[in-house]
């Protein structure tokens, strides 16, 4: 597959709740994941990225999602993620946004970093 190729089903099994696929068939395992923050911003292969979906999962109810159509260049490419959560912890509902940039090599995914507001 090539990069455009990997968005448009990175888009489309994000928004058909099929995540999971995306790890399965568009990921490198070498996958180098980073967030803005975090106890471990920087998450190196799909073990780690799987922990840190894990937490994610243990941590927030997703009430809804939508990925944004991909914006491609190279073998770049970003999209807009916009969610509606409750962090399960506190029962603190709300809505966040963030831009995924994702590089892709030898047509897989080999990295992604995400940008938001932290508050």
């Amino acid at each position: 597959m090539n990069t455009k190729e990997i968005a448009e089903n990175l888009v489309n099994w994000c928004n058909s709740d099929q995540e999971e696929r995306c790890y399965q068939e568009l990921y490198s395992p070498n996958i180098v994941s980073i967030e803005p923050t975090g106890d471990n911003p920087v998450a190196n292969g799909m073990d780690e990225v799987a922990k840190k979906g894990e937490w994610w999962q243990e941590n927030f109810e997703v009430h809804s999602r939508h990925t944004s159509e991909p914006i491609v260049a190279d073998n770049w490419f970003s999209v807009r993620h916009e969610m509606d959560t409750t962090h399960k912890p506190s029962g603190q509902r709300s809505q966040m946004s963030e831009i995924g940039v994702y590089q892709v090599k030898d047509g897989k995914i080999v990295k992604e970093q995400f940008f938001y507001n932290e508050e």
